[in-house]
C-alpha cells in the first residue's frame, strides 16, 4: 500500500508524536510506502517560512529524501475540479480537494487527522492514525 501523508500528520511527526512515529515504523517494516503530496510539501514549507523552526525543517528535509514527493498532472486537476463541483455545498478548501484528487488518481490512502475535511468524498480512502490518541 502507498500512504500519502496529510500536513497534520507530518506536523505531528515533526513534534515527536509517539503514535505517529510508531505508525511510520510499522509501515516501513511492513514494506508499505509513504509519500508526500506536493500540496502538503508546499504547506509544510510555507509554515517554516512563517514560523522558522530550523531543527524541524532539517527533519522534514530528511523526510523528503526518505519519502518521495508526489507529482500532480492534469488527471489530478480534472479530478479536483469535479470534486469541487460535487462538494460545493460543503464549502471545501482547495488544498483539501487537491490532496484528495492526488490520492484518488494515484490510488493512495490518505493519512489524516482531519477526517471532517474528507468524509463527504464518496469512495475516498483515508485513515486516521491518531484515532488511539
Amino acid at each position: 500500500m502507498i500512504y500519502a501523508l496529510d500536513t497534520n500528520i507530518i506536523s505531528y511527526f515533526l513534534k515527536g508524536n509517539k503514535t505517529i512515529r510508531n505508525k511510520f515504523r510499522e509501515v516501513i517494516i511492513g514494506k508499505d510506502t509513504l509519500i508526500i503530496p506536493p500540496l502538503v510539501y508546499y504547506e509544510i514549507k510555507r509554515g517554516f517560512h512563517l514560523n522558522p523552526a530550523p531543527s524541524k525543517e532539517k527533519i522534514f528535509e530528511q523526510m523528503c529524501v526518505n519519502y518521495a514527493i508526489g507529482k500532480m498532472d492534469n488527471r489530478c486537476f480534472d479530478c479536483a475540479a469535479k470534486l469541487y463541483a460535487d462538494l460545493r455545498a460543503y464549502n471545501p478548501e482547495d488544498a483539501d480537494i487537491l490532496i484528495a484528487a492526488f490520492c484518488i488518481v494515484n490510488n493512495y490512502i490518505l493519512v489524516t487527522n482531519n477526517v471532517k475535511h474528507f468524509e463527504n468524498i464518496d469512495g475516498f480512502v483515508y485513515e486516521n492514525w491518531m484515532i488511539n490518541e
